[in-house]
């Protein structure tokens, strides 16, 4: 037997679920189908820090998932951005730009458990759980039929649209035959939550090195998340420190803005490696989120951008009788394409160049620092990519409700 949605999602983490609240509010049929069991979390929600842009806190808010949250969050009134060794520095106050705040830290776990809350009201949302998408089937013109595998066995699902929302090693797109271009920084990033003697304020810092950059965080737990960046051949050492000396690093490599680090929660090492798909649709079928592109998390962009992918497909949805329309997807492809190449464009610039230990940089790495703190146009460039509105931004993104 073949059941039948508007729209089955393959993928229920950050993007996926996102998406899946969206449709809903059009009356849209929509399956998700999800590798975790029920009761269980996605192992993206972990103790990571996501940084919402103000934007994303718009859309969030709006689909109802920010009422969700349980724990506090952490609003970044305040970024504050430098390089180890090099001159200059930029400072961005949010009450500049007429905001309270340019973003929020989340806690993924907390992220995560407000998602599936949200999931648990929608009344017409079809959950497979546990269960993996294995390939494609035969359809007709109209639709698209996948196989997917639960306990039961294998099982067909029909769908006006497939959107692949199952992460960088995406096995739908694969399916799809859609190629990828792959670039791997040999960098690997740890996560943790951190305690210091100060106190979050608001303040955001990012500290580039030769290795990648450090970040600190403000968590609404009143400890700040960190993000801090190794090259790949030092990643076993980093994580065999014990606390102490693993403060000591970070406290090296961050300096002393929020006072003497004193305590470390688990940290977890994530090797970073852009993976970006050279198209994001085909016929009757949309890859978006991390499938579409993973990106450096430098600058905090990967979420906020998937999420403005899932919003802008959302709108174009709604703008036809046929989710899979050729036509909505072409639009859909169009309406992504300047915000995805400037995001992309942005996030691996920034990576290579604050990255490269070349003394022959240092100069114009410390005039751009210059440059950015001293004029209020290159600012607000940076402001409006950080805040997330740049290109054709979704209504929902907007905190319009349509």
């Amino acid at each position: 037997m073949t059941e039948r949605h508007d729209v089955v999602i393959v993928g229920g983490g950050l993007v996926g679920a996102s998406l899946a609240i969206a449709l809903d509010r059009q009356g849209l049929d929509v399956g998700l189908v999800e590798a975790t069991p029920a009761g269980q979390m996605p192992a993206v929600f972990d103790q990571r820090n996501l940084s919402l842009a103000a934007a994303t806190v718009n859309a969030l808010t709006v689909l109802g998932v920010m009422q969700q949250l349980r724990a506090p969050t952490g609003p970044i009134r305040r970024i504050h951005i430098s390089r180890q060794g090099d001159f200059g520095r930029v400072q961005l106050d949010a009450v500049d730009y007429g905001r309270e705040a340019f973003g929020q830290v989340v806690v993924a776990r907390d992220f995560g458990e407000a998602l599936e809350a949200r999931l648990d009201q929608l009344a017409r949302l079809t959950r497979y759980r546990p269960a993996r998408f294995v390939g494609f089937a035969p359809g007709d013109a109209g639709s698209r039929v996948l196989r997917i595998a639960d306990a039961g066995g294998e099982r067909e699902l029909r769908a006006s649209l497939v959107v692949a929302a199952d992460g960088t090693r995406s096995t739908v797109r694969d399916a799809l035959g859609i190629e990828v271009e792959e670039h791997d920084y040999l960098q690997t990033l740890f996560v943790a939550r951190v305690r210091a003697t100060r106190a979050p304020d608001g303040t955001a810092y990012e500290r580039f090195g030769d290795a990648g950059p450090t970040a600190l965080l403000p968590r609404g737990d009143r400890q700040w998340g960190v993000v801090h960046g190794v090259a790949r051949a030092e990643a076993d050492e980093v994580a065999a420190l014990g606390e102490a000396a693993w403060l000591a690093r970070l406290q090296r490599e961050a300096g002393w803005r929020i006072g003497r680090l004193v305590g470390s929660g688990e940290r977890s090492g994530y090797p970073i490696v852009r993976v970006v798909a050279q198209r994001i649709v085909a016929e009757r079928a949309v890859v978006l989120g991390n499938a579409a592109q993973t990106i450096h998390p430098i600058g905090a962009q990967g979420f906020n951008l998937g999420l403005r992918d899932a919003l802008t497909l959302a709108e174009e949805i709604a703008r036809s009788d046929d989710p899979g329309d050729a036509g909505s997807l072409a639009a859909y492809a169009t309406r992504r394409h300047e915000d995805r190449e400037r995001t992309l464009a942005f996030s691996d610039g920034l990576a290579r160049l604050t990255a490269n230990p070349s003394p022959l940089l240092k100069p114009l790495r410390s005039l751009g620092l210059m440059a950015v703190d001293a004029h209020a146009s290159l600012q607000s460039f940076l402001v409006g990519g950080a805040m997330g509105f740049r290109g054709d931004v979704p209504a929902l993104c907007r905190g319009e409700s349509a």
